[in-house]
Protein backbone atom coordinates (compact mmCIF):
# COMPACT_ATOMS: atom_id res chain seq x y z
CA UNK A 1 0.00 0.00 0.00
CA UNK A 2 0.88 3.53 -0.66
CA UNK A 3 2.77 5.95 1.94
CA UNK A 4 -0.45 7.20 4.32
CA UNK A 5 0.78 10.84 3.60
CA UNK A 6 0.30 9.78 -0.71
CA UNK A 7 -3.05 7.48 0.17
CA UNK A 8 -4.45 10.57 2.62
CA UNK A 9 -3.71 13.18 -0.56
CA UNK A 10 -5.48 10.97 -2.96
CA UNK A 11 -8.19 9.84 -0.82
CA UNK A 12 -9.51 13.61 -0.53
CA UNK A 13 -8.88 14.40 -4.00
CA UNK A 14 -11.14 10.90 -4.54
CA UNK A 15 -13.85 11.98 -2.24
CA UNK A 16 -13.85 15.49 -3.66
CA UNK A 17 -14.26 13.73 -7.40
CA UNK A 18 -17.20 11.43 -6.27
CA UNK A 19 -20.94 11.62 -6.90
CA UNK A 20 -21.79 9.35 -3.94
CA UNK A 21 -19.55 9.58 -0.65
CA UNK A 22 -16.55 7.76 0.63
CA UNK A 23 -16.30 6.17 4.29
CA UNK A 24 -12.78 5.53 6.19
CA UNK A 25 -12.72 3.80 9.40
CA UNK A 26 -12.56 7.25 11.33
CA UNK A 27 -15.70 8.40 9.78
CA UNK A 28 -19.11 8.81 11.29
CA UNK A 29 -21.05 6.15 9.54
CA UNK A 30 -18.01 3.90 8.59
CA UNK A 31 -19.35 1.10 10.74
CA UNK A 32 -22.86 0.79 9.31
CA UNK A 33 -21.50 1.14 6.15
CA UNK A 34 -19.43 -2.10 6.54
CA UNK A 35 -22.25 -4.58 7.69
CA UNK A 36 -23.18 -7.00 5.94
CA UNK A 37 -25.34 -9.55 6.02
CA UNK A 38 -23.96 -12.33 7.78
CA UNK A 39 -23.30 -11.38 11.20
CA UNK A 40 -20.10 -13.70 11.22
CA UNK A 41 -18.28 -11.75 8.70
CA UNK A 42 -15.97 -8.66 10.76
CA UNK A 43 -14.22 -6.64 8.25
CA UNK A 44 -12.70 -3.33 8.13
CA UNK A 45 -11.41 -1.74 4.85
CA UNK A 46 -9.78 0.93 4.30
CA UNK A 47 -12.24 2.63 1.98
CA UNK A 48 -15.66 2.11 0.95
CA UNK A 49 -16.87 4.14 -1.61
CA UNK A 50 -20.69 4.46 -1.64
CA UNK A 51 -21.02 5.07 -5.60
CA UNK A 52 -24.23 7.35 -7.20
CA UNK A 53 -23.68 6.65 -10.62
CA UNK A 54 -21.34 4.51 -12.91
CA UNK A 55 -18.50 7.57 -13.50
CA UNK A 56 -18.05 7.08 -9.74
CA UNK A 57 -17.45 3.19 -10.70
CA UNK A 58 -14.88 4.11 -12.82
CA UNK A 59 -13.24 6.42 -10.65
CA UNK A 60 -13.12 3.98 -7.80
CA UNK A 61 -11.85 1.62 -9.51
CA UNK A 62 -8.89 3.71 -10.87
CA UNK A 63 -8.40 5.28 -7.46
CA UNK A 64 -7.83 1.60 -5.75
CA UNK A 65 -5.70 0.52 -8.73
CA UNK A 66 -3.21 3.70 -8.26
CA UNK A 67 -3.05 3.01 -4.66
CA UNK A 68 -2.64 -0.82 -5.35
CA UNK A 69 -5.75 -1.44 -2.78
CA UNK A 70 -7.28 -4.66 -2.70
CA UNK A 71 -10.88 -4.10 -4.90
CA UNK A 72 -14.41 -5.89 -2.82
CA UNK A 73 -17.49 -4.95 -4.12
CA UNK A 74 -21.15 -4.96 -2.76
CA UNK A 75 -24.06 -5.12 -4.51
CA UNK A 76 -26.45 -6.31 -1.96
CA UNK A 77 -23.81 -7.83 0.23
CA UNK A 78 -25.70 -11.41 0.74
CA UNK A 79 -23.33 -13.31 0.00
CA UNK A 80 -22.20 -16.05 2.98
CA UNK A 81 -19.18 -15.57 2.59
CA UNK A 82 -18.83 -11.99 2.98
CA UNK A 83 -17.19 -11.65 -0.38
CA UNK A 84 -18.61 -7.78 -0.35
CA UNK A 85 -15.86 -7.10 1.63
CA UNK A 86 -12.10 -6.93 3.01
CA UNK A 87 -9.28 -6.27 5.32
CA UNK A 88 -7.56 -3.04 4.47
CA UNK A 89 -8.53 -2.53 0.99
CA UNK A 90 -11.67 -0.64 -1.11
CA UNK A 91 -14.81 -1.69 -1.37
CA UNK A 92 -16.74 -0.24 -4.36
CA UNK A 93 -20.30 -0.09 -2.71
CA UNK A 94 -23.47 -0.36 -5.19
CA UNK A 95 -26.26 0.29 -3.72
CA UNK A 96 -27.15 3.62 -4.06
CA UNK A 97 -27.56 2.42 -7.87
CA UNK A 98 -30.17 1.05 -7.40
CA UNK A 99 -32.71 2.53 -10.34
CA UNK A 100 -35.11 -0.17 -12.36
CA UNK A 101 -36.58 0.47 -15.60
CA UNK A 102 -39.34 -1.45 -17.04
CA UNK A 103 -39.97 -1.73 -20.79
CA UNK A 104 -43.71 -3.41 -21.07
CA UNK A 105 -43.81 -2.95 -24.45
CA UNK A 106 -40.29 -5.52 -25.28
CA UNK A 107 -40.91 -6.95 -21.93
CA UNK A 108 -37.54 -6.17 -20.63
CA UNK A 109 -35.78 -4.08 -17.70
CA UNK A 110 -32.92 -2.82 -17.29
CA UNK A 111 -31.39 -3.06 -13.22
CA UNK A 112 -28.91 -1.09 -12.21
CA UNK A 113 -25.87 -2.89 -10.26
CA UNK A 114 -26.84 -2.10 -6.72
CA UNK A 115 -30.55 -2.94 -7.05
CA UNK A 116 -32.14 -6.00 -4.41
CA UNK A 117 -34.92 -8.42 -5.53
CA UNK A 118 -37.27 -5.89 -3.96
CA UNK A 119 -36.94 -3.29 -6.21
CA UNK A 120 -37.23 -5.43 -9.43
CA UNK A 121 -40.36 -6.96 -8.02
CA UNK A 122 -42.13 -4.01 -6.68
CA UNK A 123 -41.25 -1.96 -10.17
CA UNK A 124 -42.53 -5.06 -12.65
CA UNK A 125 -45.53 -5.99 -10.74
CA UNK A 126 -47.55 -3.25 -11.72
CA UNK A 127 -47.07 -4.63 -15.46
CA UNK A 128 -47.99 -8.29 -14.54
CA UNK A 129 -44.62 -8.84 -15.38
CA UNK A 130 -41.81 -10.94 -13.24
CA UNK A 131 -38.64 -12.51 -14.34
CA UNK A 132 -36.96 -15.70 -12.29
CA UNK A 133 -35.67 -13.64 -8.79
CA UNK A 134 -33.82 -15.13 -5.82
CA UNK A 135 -36.43 -16.43 -2.74
CA UNK A 136 -35.73 -13.53 -0.82
CA UNK A 137 -36.53 -9.73 -1.30
CA UNK A 138 -33.22 -8.73 0.06
CA UNK A 139 -30.86 -10.38 -2.17
CA UNK A 140 -28.86 -8.16 -4.74
CA UNK A 141 -29.91 -8.57 -8.34
CA UNK A 142 -26.23 -8.32 -9.86
CA UNK A 143 -24.92 -11.46 -8.21
CA UNK A 144 -28.00 -13.21 -8.48
CA UNK A 145 -27.78 -13.02 -11.62
CA UNK A 146 -24.70 -13.25 -12.79
CA UNK A 147 -24.31 -16.87 -10.37
CA UNK A 148 -26.57 -18.41 -12.24
CA UNK A 149 -30.06 -17.55 -10.59
CA UNK A 150 -32.34 -19.79 -8.92
CA UNK A 151 -35.72 -18.94 -7.39
CA UNK A 152 -39.57 -19.91 -6.89
CA UNK A 153 -40.15 -18.94 -10.90
CA UNK A 154 -37.19 -20.88 -12.18
CA UNK A 155 -38.92 -24.13 -13.35
CA UNK A 156 -41.12 -22.00 -15.32
CA UNK A 157 -39.07 -18.77 -16.83
CA UNK A 158 -35.79 -20.69 -16.67
CA UNK A 159 -33.06 -19.56 -14.60
CA UNK A 160 -32.14 -15.93 -13.64
CA UNK A 161 -29.16 -16.34 -16.64
CA UNK A 162 -31.14 -17.66 -18.88
CA UNK A 163 -33.22 -14.09 -18.92
CA UNK A 164 -30.16 -11.99 -19.35
CA UNK A 165 -29.92 -9.75 -22.31
CA UNK A 166 -27.18 -7.78 -21.63
CA UNK A 167 -24.36 -6.23 -18.79
CA UNK A 168 -22.92 -3.02 -18.79
CA UNK A 169 -19.70 -3.22 -16.87
CA UNK A 170 -17.00 -1.34 -15.85
CA UNK A 171 -13.26 -3.59 -16.24
CA UNK A 172 -11.01 -3.97 -14.29
CA UNK A 173 -8.80 -0.86 -16.00
CA UNK A 174 -11.64 1.09 -15.14
CA UNK A 175 -13.32 1.24 -18.87
CA UNK A 176 -16.79 0.63 -20.08
CA UNK A 177 -18.31 -2.40 -21.54
CA UNK A 178 -21.28 -3.93 -22.70
CA UNK A 179 -21.70 -7.69 -23.50
CA UNK A 180 -24.89 -9.03 -25.28
CA UNK A 181 -24.96 -12.10 -27.51
CA UNK A 182 -23.80 -9.68 -30.82
CA UNK A 183 -21.68 -7.46 -28.78
CA UNK A 184 -18.78 -9.02 -26.53
CA UNK A 185 -20.30 -12.45 -27.04
CA UNK A 186 -17.27 -14.40 -25.55
CA UNK A 187 -17.43 -12.06 -22.26
CA UNK A 188 -21.61 -12.50 -22.59
CA UNK A 189 -21.53 -16.10 -22.41
CA UNK A 190 -18.90 -15.94 -19.35
CA UNK A 191 -21.20 -13.65 -17.41
CA UNK A 192 -24.09 -16.67 -17.27
CA UNK A 193 -22.89 -17.86 -14.07
CA UNK A 194 -19.02 -16.83 -13.81
CA UNK A 195 -20.21 -14.04 -11.14
CA UNK A 196 -18.40 -10.89 -10.64
CA UNK A 197 -15.04 -12.43 -12.48
CA UNK A 198 -14.72 -10.02 -14.97
CA UNK A 199 -15.48 -7.03 -14.13
CA UNK A 200 -17.95 -4.39 -11.98
CA UNK A 201 -21.70 -4.75 -12.87
CA UNK A 202 -23.17 -1.64 -13.17
CA UNK A 203 -26.76 -2.58 -15.17
CA UNK A 204 -28.52 -5.67 -16.40
CA UNK A 205 -31.23 -6.00 -19.04
CA UNK A 206 -33.16 -9.25 -18.06
CA UNK A 207 -36.21 -10.50 -19.92
CA UNK A 208 -39.91 -10.39 -17.96
CA UNK A 209 -42.36 -12.51 -18.84
CA UNK A 210 -46.24 -12.17 -18.01
CA UNK A 211 -47.07 -13.10 -14.40
CA UNK A 212 -50.71 -12.00 -13.73
CA UNK A 213 -51.60 -14.64 -10.93
CA UNK A 214 -49.39 -16.24 -8.11
CA UNK A 215 -50.58 -18.16 -4.99
CA UNK A 216 -48.73 -20.33 -2.43
CA UNK A 217 -49.56 -23.04 -0.35
CA UNK A 218 -47.82 -23.00 3.13
CA UNK A 219 -48.44 -26.53 5.39
CA UNK A 220 -46.37 -27.20 8.63
CA UNK A 221 -46.56 -30.53 9.88
CA UNK A 222 -45.33 -32.62 12.82
CA UNK A 223 -42.03 -33.99 12.18
CA UNK A 224 -43.11 -38.10 12.19
CA UNK A 225 -45.69 -36.78 9.26
CA UNK A 226 -42.42 -35.36 7.38
CA UNK A 227 -41.82 -38.01 5.38
CA UNK A 228 -45.00 -38.27 3.95
CA UNK A 229 -45.65 -34.73 3.29
CA UNK A 230 -41.88 -34.70 1.09
CA UNK A 231 -43.13 -38.06 -0.82
CA UNK A 232 -46.39 -35.96 -1.63
CA UNK A 233 -44.87 -32.74 -2.45
CA UNK A 234 -42.68 -34.78 -4.58
CA UNK A 235 -45.23 -36.23 -6.68
CA UNK A 236 -46.99 -33.28 -7.32
CA UNK A 237 -43.65 -31.87 -8.72
CA UNK A 238 -42.62 -34.94 -11.00
CA UNK A 239 -47.05 -34.76 -12.50
CA UNK A 240 -47.77 -31.09 -12.17
CA UNK A 241 -46.84 -28.35 -14.34
CA UNK A 242 -43.89 -26.17 -14.59
CA UNK A 243 -46.04 -23.24 -13.13
CA UNK A 244 -45.92 -25.02 -9.47
CA UNK A 245 -42.76 -25.26 -7.55
CA UNK A 246 -41.74 -24.08 -3.86
CA UNK A 247 -39.51 -26.38 -1.08
CA UNK A 248 -39.88 -28.54 1.96
CA UNK A 249 -38.30 -26.55 4.71
CA UNK A 250 -37.57 -28.31 8.00
CA UNK A 251 -37.86 -25.08 10.43
CA UNK A 252 -38.40 -23.33 14.06
CA UNK A 253 -42.06 -22.45 13.86
CA UNK A 254 -42.20 -18.71 14.09
CA UNK A 255 -44.52 -16.51 16.33
CA UNK A 256 -46.63 -15.47 13.49
CA UNK A 257 -50.52 -15.48 14.07
CA UNK A 258 -51.96 -18.07 11.57
CA UNK A 259 -49.14 -20.77 13.91
CA UNK A 260 -51.19 -22.36 16.87
CA UNK A 261 -49.36 -21.30 20.18
CA UNK A 262 -48.94 -24.89 21.09
CA UNK A 263 -46.50 -25.22 17.73
CA UNK A 264 -44.54 -21.79 17.87
CA UNK A 265 -40.84 -22.95 18.45
CA UNK A 266 -40.94 -26.39 17.48
CA UNK A 267 -39.51 -28.43 14.22
CA UNK A 268 -41.99 -28.33 11.64
CA UNK A 269 -41.38 -30.02 8.38
CA UNK A 270 -43.14 -27.16 6.08
CA UNK A 271 -44.07 -27.77 2.98
CA UNK A 272 -44.34 -24.74 0.36
CA UNK A 273 -45.73 -25.14 -3.10
CA UNK A 274 -46.17 -22.32 -5.03
CA UNK A 275 -47.96 -21.98 -8.32
CA UNK A 276 -47.68 -19.18 -10.72
CA UNK A 277 -51.58 -19.01 -11.39
CA UNK A 278 -54.99 -18.54 -9.15
CA UNK A 279 -55.80 -20.48 -5.92
CA UNK A 280 -58.15 -22.41 -7.67
CA UNK A 281 -55.50 -24.28 -9.17
CA UNK A 282 -53.69 -24.39 -6.45
CA UNK A 283 -55.66 -25.81 -4.06
CA UNK A 284 -56.02 -28.95 -7.09
CA UNK A 285 -52.70 -29.36 -7.03
CA UNK A 286 -52.37 -29.33 -3.21
CA UNK A 287 -55.02 -31.78 -2.83
CA UNK A 288 -52.68 -34.67 -1.55
CA UNK A 289 -50.65 -32.29 0.56
CA UNK A 290 -53.85 -30.76 2.39
CA UNK A 291 -55.17 -35.04 3.11
CA UNK A 292 -51.99 -35.21 5.15
CA UNK A 293 -52.30 -34.26 9.15
CA UNK A 294 -50.96 -30.68 9.59
CA UNK A 295 -50.79 -28.28 11.89
CA UNK A 296 -50.59 -25.16 9.66
CA UNK A 297 -52.31 -24.31 6.92
CA UNK A 298 -52.38 -20.99 4.66
CA UNK A 299 -53.53 -20.94 0.83
CA UNK A 300 -53.72 -17.82 -0.73
CA UNK A 301 -53.78 -15.79 -3.74
CA UNK A 302 -51.35 -12.80 -3.92
CA UNK A 303 -48.92 -10.32 -5.61
CA UNK A 304 -46.09 -12.37 -6.11
CA UNK A 305 -43.96 -9.02 -5.35
CA UNK A 306 -45.64 -9.43 -1.81
CA UNK A 307 -44.73 -13.24 -1.63
CA UNK A 308 -41.57 -12.44 -1.73
CA UNK A 309 -40.90 -10.62 1.17
CA UNK A 310 -42.41 -13.53 3.05
CA UNK A 311 -39.36 -15.55 3.66
CA UNK A 312 -36.70 -12.63 4.35
CA UNK A 313 -34.78 -13.49 7.15
CA UNK A 314 -33.15 -10.90 8.93
CA UNK A 315 -29.37 -9.47 8.25
CA UNK A 316 -27.19 -9.61 10.87
CA UNK A 317 -27.37 -13.14 12.07
CA UNK A 318 -24.84 -15.61 12.17
CA UNK A 319 -25.23 -17.92 8.41
CA UNK A 320 -23.50 -20.56 7.25
CA UNK A 321 -24.69 -22.75 4.55
CA UNK A 322 -24.02 -24.98 1.85
CA UNK A 323 -25.71 -27.49 -0.83
CA UNK A 324 -25.61 -30.46 -3.22
CA UNK A 325 -27.59 -31.15 -6.08
CA UNK A 326 -28.95 -34.51 -6.56
CA UNK A 327 -29.81 -36.92 -9.34
CA UNK A 328 -33.08 -37.94 -7.53
CA UNK A 329 -35.43 -38.10 -4.97
CA UNK A 330 -36.02 -41.64 -3.99
CA UNK A 331 -37.93 -43.16 -0.84
CA UNK A 332 -34.64 -43.84 1.02
CA UNK A 333 -33.54 -40.44 0.42
CA UNK A 334 -36.52 -38.83 1.66
CA UNK A 335 -36.13 -40.97 5.17
CA UNK A 336 -32.20 -39.40 5.12
CA UNK A 337 -33.42 -36.13 4.44
CA UNK A 338 -36.10 -36.13 6.82
CA UNK A 339 -34.14 -37.72 9.66
CA UNK A 340 -31.25 -35.02 8.82
CA UNK A 341 -34.22 -32.73 9.65
CA UNK A 342 -35.20 -33.96 13.02
CA UNK A 343 -31.48 -33.53 13.82
CA UNK A 344 -31.46 -29.55 12.73
CA UNK A 345 -30.70 -27.07 15.47
CA UNK A 346 -33.72 -25.96 17.24
CA UNK A 347 -34.61 -23.38 17.95
CA UNK A 348 -32.54 -21.30 15.97
CA UNK A 349 -33.45 -19.20 12.48
CA UNK A 350 -31.81 -22.66 10.77
CA UNK A 351 -34.11 -23.73 7.40
CA UNK A 352 -32.94 -27.50 6.01
CA UNK A 353 -34.42 -27.05 2.40
CA UNK A 354 -34.68 -29.34 0.03
CA UNK A 355 -35.93 -27.82 -3.85
CA UNK A 356 -37.17 -29.06 -6.98
CA UNK A 357 -35.68 -28.20 -10.48
CA UNK A 358 -36.70 -29.26 -13.98
CA UNK A 359 -39.32 -27.89 -16.05
CA UNK A 360 -37.47 -25.13 -18.18
CA UNK A 361 -34.32 -25.05 -15.90
CA UNK A 362 -33.19 -28.69 -17.53
CA UNK A 363 -34.76 -26.94 -20.96
CA UNK A 364 -32.46 -24.45 -21.00
CA UNK A 365 -29.15 -23.12 -22.83
CA UNK A 366 -26.55 -26.19 -22.32
CA UNK A 367 -23.52 -24.36 -22.91
CA UNK A 368 -23.54 -21.84 -20.07
CA UNK A 369 -21.67 -22.93 -17.24
CA UNK A 370 -24.18 -23.87 -15.04
CA UNK A 371 -23.85 -27.72 -14.61
CA UNK A 372 -26.06 -28.05 -11.79
CA UNK A 373 -28.52 -27.33 -14.59
CA UNK A 374 -29.74 -30.77 -15.27
CA UNK A 375 -30.37 -32.05 -11.28
CA UNK A 376 -33.83 -32.68 -10.24
CA UNK A 377 -33.66 -31.60 -6.84
CA UNK A 378 -31.20 -29.91 -4.59
CA UNK A 379 -30.65 -29.69 -0.85
CA UNK A 380 -29.89 -26.95 0.94
CA UNK A 381 -29.18 -26.56 4.49
CA UNK A 382 -29.48 -22.96 5.48
CA UNK A 383 -27.54 -22.19 9.03
CA UNK A 384 -28.57 -19.17 10.45
CA UNK A 385 -28.49 -18.48 14.24
CA UNK A 386 -27.71 -15.47 17.24
CA UNK A 387 -25.64 -16.48 19.78
CA UNK A 388 -21.95 -17.30 19.06
CA UNK A 389 -22.14 -20.40 21.30
CA UNK A 390 -24.04 -22.44 18.46
CA UNK A 391 -21.21 -22.03 15.80
CA UNK A 392 -19.91 -25.60 16.36
CA UNK A 393 -23.06 -27.39 16.07
CA UNK A 394 -25.05 -25.32 13.36
CA UNK A 395 -21.44 -25.14 11.31
CA UNK A 396 -21.68 -29.08 11.86
CA UNK A 397 -25.15 -29.63 10.98
CA UNK A 398 -24.57 -28.17 7.58
CA UNK A 399 -21.57 -30.00 6.82
CA UNK A 400 -23.34 -33.21 8.44
CA UNK A 401 -25.81 -32.48 5.72
CA UNK A 402 -23.50 -32.77 2.72
CA UNK A 403 -22.02 -36.03 3.88
CA UNK A 404 -25.44 -37.69 4.41
CA UNK A 405 -26.49 -36.82 1.13
CA UNK A 406 -23.67 -37.82 -0.71
CA UNK A 407 -24.62 -40.65 -2.67
CA UNK A 408 -27.42 -39.21 -4.61
CA UNK A 409 -25.03 -35.70 -5.04
CA UNK A 410 -24.51 -35.38 -8.94
CA UNK A 411 -20.96 -33.31 -7.61
CA UNK A 412 -22.57 -29.99 -9.23
CA UNK A 413 -23.41 -27.31 -7.18
CA UNK A 414 -24.57 -23.70 -7.28
CA UNK A 415 -22.24 -20.89 -5.91
CA UNK A 416 -24.13 -18.75 -4.74
CA UNK A 417 -25.73 -21.23 -2.40
CA UNK A 418 -22.34 -22.13 -0.81
CA UNK A 419 -19.31 -19.92 0.96
CA UNK A 420 -15.63 -20.39 0.59
CA UNK A 421 -15.92 -23.91 0.55
CA UNK A 422 -11.88 -24.26 -2.17
CA UNK A 423 -11.12 -24.45 -5.61
CA UNK A 424 -12.13 -27.60 -6.26
CA UNK A 425 -16.40 -26.38 -5.04
CA UNK A 426 -15.73 -23.33 -7.47
CA UNK A 427 -14.84 -25.95 -10.88
CA UNK A 428 -17.93 -28.08 -9.49
CA UNK A 429 -19.93 -24.52 -9.55
CA UNK A 430 -18.70 -23.91 -13.09
CA UNK A 431 -18.05 -27.11 -15.15
CA UNK A 432 -14.09 -28.29 -15.34
CA UNK A 433 -14.09 -27.55 -19.47
CA UNK A 434 -16.19 -24.65 -18.57
CA UNK A 435 -13.60 -23.36 -16.28
CA UNK A 436 -10.46 -23.26 -18.87
CA UNK A 437 -12.61 -21.25 -20.50
CA UNK A 438 -14.05 -18.84 -18.37
CA UNK A 439 -10.05 -18.63 -17.23
CA UNK A 440 -9.12 -17.14 -20.84
CA UNK A 441 -12.04 -14.52 -20.55
CA UNK A 442 -10.58 -13.45 -17.22
CA UNK A 443 -7.50 -13.54 -18.83
CA UNK A 444 -8.42 -11.14 -21.09
CA UNK A 445 -10.56 -8.57 -19.04
CA UNK A 446 -8.84 -9.10 -15.78
CA UNK A 447 -5.28 -10.59 -16.11
CA UNK A 448 -4.11 -9.17 -12.77
CA UNK A 449 -7.09 -10.97 -10.97
CA UNK A 450 -8.24 -7.55 -8.90
CA UNK A 451 -11.71 -9.03 -8.98
CA UNK A 452 -10.89 -11.76 -6.90
CA UNK A 453 -13.22 -11.09 -3.73
CA UNK A 454 -15.48 -13.62 -5.14
CA UNK A 455 -15.40 -17.45 -6.58
CA UNK A 456 -12.73 -16.69 -7.92
CA UNK A 457 -11.27 -18.03 -11.08
CA UNK A 458 -7.60 -16.97 -11.48
CA UNK A 459 -7.02 -16.43 -15.34
CA UNK A 460 -5.08 -18.40 -17.65
CA UNK A 461 -4.58 -17.22 -21.22
CA UNK A 462 -6.42 -19.27 -23.37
Amino acid sequence: MAPFSKAGAALAVFRADLAGDAFAPEDPGYDEARKVHNGMIDRRPAVIAQCAEEADVIRSVRFGRELDLPIAVRGGGHSVAGMALNDGGLVIDLRRMHEVTVDPGSQSVRVQGGALMSHLDRATQPYGLATTGGRVSTTGVGGFVLGGGSGWLDRLFGLAVDNLLGVELVTAEGTTVRATAEENPELFWALHGGGGNFGIATALTLRLHELPEFSMALLMYPPENGPEAVRRYRDIIATGPPEASGAVIYLTAPPEEFVPEHVVGQRVCGVLLTYAGGEEGLRELAEPLLAVPHEVEMVAALPYADFQCMLDDPPGLRNHWSAEYLTGLPDDLVDVYCALGDKMPVPTGTQHVLFPQGGAIAEGPAEYPVPYRNAPWAVHPFGVWEDPADDERCVQWVKGVRAAVQPWSTGAVYLNFIGDEGGDRVVAGLGTEHTRRLAAVKAAYDPDNVFRFNHNIPPVPG
